[in-house]
């Protein structure tokens, strides 16, 4: 049977089968997870910023030699060793660079010229339209929907706005598990979907079974948003871990982050004055509390609890609240064949014009 495709300017920008992305989810998006979406047609993301650089290099071959296909990395802009990881990038060759934060202007320059694709994501039209005129090559826009930080704004608000405001290719995020929301982000004008809790709930994810089955039994409004955990709106399911932080004061906060940022420096490395110039970048000219500024630099631990190693007590679970509408645990190959078919019966069901 011959496979299903639509062409948009994502596909061709990236050289991917379907005009799918699975997001850069930190302790989720590992060679395993990548290269398997790679291999079934969408665009495979690596997360970095849970990895050393001597890990991220480790992981980008390992992709290599599990695929052909094209696959990304995805970083942060404002991370002390971006310019070491962009490095790493060009060095071995990959095709995309994705950010969760908008890249600098010389940073996208340097990427391009080394023939680097570059797709930010972001959560507002200005941001767009300035990653544009500074080279970006597309965006991921991310509505309200989305899983781990994100805006108020909801995807079928946010997203016609970028569409109209830039002449880039527009990929929709936030909200999306089959093929009747690829569909709907085409009708929008996108040029394609990404997915990260569709993509963390399949087969080749590595994330626990226990923390799986926590996500399968989840209701739509079983996923909440709070700014416990670092001052920033960040979406997860609700746990008892996030009603504790929702109720916890300042002096427990402090002792909480101290804790896990002692536990993110020993993993990473990272000197405490460089966790806290990284703390501080994310603040974006909020006021956030000390403790808020040190669970910035290591937020990652309390993902890495739960992610790796399946303590859902002690850990966040960051969610879409598309999370409340999945039940079951598909290899990527198989979601991926199955979204294409719902966006082929989705077309066909579609009245006729005129």
């Amino acid at each position: 049977m011959t496979e299903f495709r639509i062409d948009t300017p994502l596909t061709r920008l990236v050289g991917v089968r379907h005009p799918i992305v699975q997001t850069g989810m930190g302790w989720v998006a590992g060679p395993r997870l990548v290269s398997a979406a790679a291999g079934a047609g969408a665009l495979g993301t690596l997360a970095s910023a849970t990895m050393t650089t001597a890990q991220l290099r480790s992981a980008v071959r390992e992709v290599k030699s599990r695929t052909d296909a094209p696959f990304g990395v995805n970083l942060r802009a404002d991370a002390g060793d971006a310019a070491e990881r962009v490095r790493i990038i060009v060095d071995e060759g990959v095709k995309v660079a994705s950010f969760a934060l908008a890249p600098s202007r010389e940073l996208i320059a340097r990427l391009k010229d080394a023939g680097v694709v570059v797709i930010p994501s972001i959560g507002a039209r200005r941001h767009a339209e300035k990653v544009a005129a500074w080279g970006a090559d597309a965006v991921v826009v991310q509505g309200g929907e989305g899983g781990g930080h994100t805006g108020n704004v909801a995807t079928t608000v946010l997203l016609p706005q970028i569409v109209d405001a830039v002449d880039i290719p527009v990929i929709a995020a936030g909200g999306f598990h089959d093929g009747r929301g690829l569909v709907a982000a085409l009708a929008y004008g996108a040029a394609g979907i990404a997915m990260g809790t569709r993509f963390l709930l399949t087969a080749d994810s590595t994330v626990p079974d226990a923390v799986k089955a926590r996500y399968l039994t989840a209701s739509v409004h079983d996923v909440t948003v709070t700014t416990k955990v670092d001052g920033l709106p960040h979406r997860m399911l609700r746990t008892e871990l996030v009603d504790a932080l929702e109720r916890s004061g300042r002096t427990a906060a402090l002792l909480r982050a101290i804790r896990h940022a002692a536990a993110f420096r020993q993993h990473t490395g990272m000197s405490w004055a460089r966790m806290a110039r990284d703390g501080l970048a994310m603040k974006h000219g909020k006021e956030l509390t000390w403790s808020q500024v040190l669970l910035a630099a290591n937020t990652p631990m309390l993902l890495k609890a739960s992610m790796v190693e399946g303590r859902t007590d002690l850990g966040v679970m960051a969610s879409g609240q598309v999370a409340g509408l999945i039940d079951d645990l598909p290899s990527c190959t198989d979601l991926v064949r199955r979204i294409m078919g719902e966006a082929q019966a989705t077309l066909r069901a579609l009245p006729p014009a005129g």
